[in-house]
Formats: structure tokens, sequence, C-alpha cells
């Protein structure tokens, strides 16, 4: 789920995702909409799902017999023994909704392990954060300012958080007790889009004018270290554009989007299909490594089958997530041949220079193509 404009300091290599099965802690109503899960995690798998704040894990299980993923910010600072997420229900989201309906504490799901770069770049950090975020881009954000500002009494982290109603606001009790923790150290300024506040500014959709008289009235983008933008792409994007007019460095923009576009993400299942190939027809060959294993597979040119597609149908195993272009589990590094990417909103461009892909947004372009998941 994450994207970023930035490249974190001395980065270590992604680790290879891996689901393992937990066990639901407890299931906790935020709203009339939105559930934290949190989930126990063992001993002998503490070292695997250790995290940094702002990352996210993807959920698996198989809702009326068909496999779903799903992509959830992790929404508290890293705890040894436990991990939390927020979901908020979709109306047209199948996972979502199961989870409301069906989750119960005792149960167990097929959690992988953390991933993701919306993460503050420093280590311990003086300076001035602000997060922008609506609705369930709230999850990460949770987890950040309690990092921040308990890593250093010289932080300072502003949040302008954008909902329809007062009762659609995720976390409003752990906001409100981290804005008494903190008084002079953490702003924040709910906006809401069906609701008279009573500054003119916090009413109404953060539409181009309204971030404007934000940032003109209420923070000083030069003063501002990092930036955190989480939540429908519409909003990122604005954001990301008026950041770059009024003269934000790009490298001091994070962000991340929790739905590639309307909608849920697309394709849950990968885009795995039936594909038979013929012999009177033009075929490409991808080989791939995965796990120090090499498998091939022939994918017919007209199916116009994704990387992650084509792999799914010979080794299930291959990781992903989303299977939109948002999540970045699906990273692969193309070792021969070419291709052609349709969607990049997880992969920074110094990953886009060594020829690292996003394989479920992935097309071969050449007659054989050679990605490695492990590279």
């Amino acid at each position: 789920m994450t994207m970023t404009d930035a490249t974190p300091p001395a980065a270590a290599p992604r680790a290879r995702a891996r689901f393992h099965t937990l066990r639901v802690a407890e299931v906790r109503p935020l709203t009339p909409t939105a559930i934290e899960v949190t989930f126990a995690v063992p001993d002998d798998l503490a070292d695997a799902y250790d995290y940094a704040a702002g990352q996210y894990v993807a959920l698996r299980a198989r809702v009326d017999g068909e496999e779903l993923r799903r992509s959830y910010s992790l929404c508290r600072p890293p705890a040894r023994g436990s991990l939390s997420v927020g979901i908020k229900r979709d109306p047209d989201g199948r996972f979502s909704s199961w989870a409301h309906e069906g989750l119960r504490p005792g149960d167990e799901i097929d959690v992988m392990s953390p991933q993701g770069t919306f993460v503050s770049k420093a280590s311990t950090s003086t300076g001035h954060v602000v997060a922008i975020a609506a609705g369930s881009g709230i999850t990460p954000i949770m987890a950040l300012a309690t990092d921040v500002l308990e890593r250093s009494a010289d932080a300072r982290m502003t949040i302008v958080y954008a909902n329809r109603s007062s009762t659609d606001v995720m976390f409003v009790d752990e906001l409100a007790d981290l804005k008494d923790r903190y008084p002079s150290r953490l702003t924040l300024h709910h906006v809401l889009s069906r609701e008279q506040r009573a500054a003119p500014v916090f009413s109404g959709r953060i539409d181009e004018e309204r971030l404007r008289l934000i940032l003109s009235r209420l923070l000083v983008p030069a003063s501002v270290d990092e930036w955190f933008l989480c939540g429908p792409f519409a909003l990122v994007e604005l954001c990301r554009e008026v950041l770059a007019d009024v003269g934000v460095a790009r490298e001091r923009v994070r962000f991340e989007l929790f739905t590639a576009g309307e909608g849920d993400a697309p394709a849950q299942t990968g885009g795995a299909r039936p594909v038979r190939v013929r012999d009177d027809q033009p075929a490409r060959r991808i080989d791939f490594t995965l796990d120090g294993q090499s498998a091939s597979v022939e994918t017919p040119v007209a199916a116009n089958e994704t990387i992650l597609a084509a792999a799914l149908r010979v080794r299930p195993d291959v990781p992903f997530a989303c299977a939109g272009g948002v999540c970045g589990t699906c990273r692969a590094r193309v070792i021969e041949g070419s291709v052609s990417m349709t969607e990049n909103y997880a992969l920074e461009p110094d990953e886009i220079e060594r020829g690292y892909v996003l394989t479920c947004q992935s097309h071969p372009t050449s007659d054989a193509v050679r990605v490695d998941y492990d590279g």
C-alpha cells in the first residue's frame, strides 16, 4: 500500500513477504463502519512481524470458496507480541464486508509479514511532521504520530484529518488522548464535509481552494520537514500537486493510497485465470526465480497476461496482495527482456532505474522475459 516520493536513507533490502496463520485476539468497533482487528503474534514469529510505524500487512482468507487478499496499514506503534489493523467497511468490498460480519476473537487468518516504505526517514526527529489524511487514511498516521512524538521531545506533528461527519472519525478517542499527552507538540485539525464547523476552513471537502487556504493560514510549508499523505487517489494527487506548486521538495513528501482509483483494489486474486497456450498462436516465455527456485511459463500474446497472472499458473505462492499496483508486494527485478508497466503507485524512482517492476502491472514486450523475485 505504500507509495512514496522519497527514498529512505540506507534502506535495507526488502525481506521476502510471507504469510503465517495468526489468531485474532480482539475485534473492536471504531465507528459504525470501521473496526480495529488485533492479532496475537507468537514468540517464534515475533521477529518476522517486527515492523516500522507506517507499514502494512496483507490479509488472506477464503470467502465463499474464493481466495481474497487485502492490504491494511498497521495502526499501532510497534509492540512485540501483537499487531493491529483498522478495517473500514466498503459497501462493495467483499473482504471488508466479510471481516465486519464474520471475524471474531479466536478466529485464525493468514497475515503476511509487514511491508512498505511509508515510514519516517529519520531515526530520530526534532522537526515538524505534517500528515494529511482522509477516512481510513488515518490508520498508518496513528502509528506514525505516536512514534514521532514518543521518539523525540522536540518533534512536532500536525494532522489534518478529513471525514464526512464526526461519526465517521476513526480512532477519535485515541487522537484525543494523543492530543492530551502532547498538547504543545500535536496540532489536530478535523475537516468535515457534511457538518458545519466553527471555522469555515474546516467545513467542506478538501478541494484545491481549501487546501491552499489551509497551507497559507495554518501551516508554513517551508517549516515542515516531512509530509505524509494518505487517503483516496484524488486527494493524494491534489495534495502532491499543490505542495509541489508551493515549493515543497519532492523528497520531503511521502504518500500512500488505499485504492488506485475508484472503489476497491482490482482483481484481488491477482488476475489469474485459465489460459490455454496453443501451438498456432504467438506466445512469450516468462522465466522467474522465487525462493531460489526457477520456473517457466508461456503466455499467449493475445491473452495480454501480466507477469504475475502467468506466474501464478505455475507457482501459486508467488507473492502479491492488492494486484492493483498499490502495495508493491509483487515487486521483482527484470533480468532479461522488456516489459510494459501499466500503473505504479509503489515503486520509487531509484527502484525503477535498477530494473524493478510491479509484476501485477507488467506485461512482457519481448519474446522472452526473466524476472527475479528474490533480487
